[in-house]
């Protein structure tokens, strides 16, 4: 039994479809510091974490976040029990919207800011994280920077399907700046 399942992880390694690294190293996600972030100063520090971790900023801009452009935002938040109380949060202050990209981008911004995979791309180890503040391990930007659940720092795409629809909700296409990341050249 042993040997078959060598074999087929071997099979499985094998058979993987190849990463496209230049593609992946081009990734673009949105990451959002919400109006208790802002207030409290810590816009740089969460700039620094995605910088230190090797990202680059190719667009960013403080606003005010329109109740229409946070309903298409959090469109699958509609109906539960917080929603109508997070859309008055966040138009409670300025906003700080960014894009990052990155090889990984935005599964490994997830990872930053919550300390863990997003749900809609679980890990195979926990696939059953939540997203909540109180579970947030300290290292992670909300682990570290939020005091409450629903005034958490930050905002992350949770995966880069979802990243492309929400920078086109806060970012007209001559705002960003894209960078051609050559993944040979590390």
């Amino acid at each position: 039994m042993k040997d078959f399942m060598v074999l087929l992880l071997l099979a499985v390694v094998i058979c993987a479809a190849p990463i496209d690294f230049e593609k992946a190293s081009n990734e673009q996600t949105l990451i959002v510091v919400k109006p208790d972030g802002v207030r409290r100063g810590l816009t740089g520090r969460i700039i620094q974490r995605f910088e230190d971790r090797g990202y680059k900023i190719v667009a960013i801009k403080m606003l005010s976040a329109t109740l229409g452009q946070l309903e298409l935002n959090y469109w699958d938040h509609k109906g539960l029990p917080y929603y109508e109380e997070m859309l008055a949060y966040m138009q409670s202050g300025p906003v700080v919207a960014m894009v990052w990209q990155g090889f990984d981008v935005a599964n490994q911004a997830r990872i930053m800011l919550v300390g863990h995979p997003s749900e809609k791309n679980p890990s195979p180890v926990s696939p059953n994280w939540s997203n909540h503040t109180v579970t947030s391990p300290p290292g992670s930007i909300r682990g570290d920077f939020a005091i409450h659940n629903r005034q958490n720092v930050c905002h992350g795409s949770d995966s880069a399907e979802a990243a492309k629809k929400e920078i086109a909700l806060w970012f007209r296409a001559d705002e960003i700046q894209p960078l051609h990341i050559d993944p040979n050249a590390y």
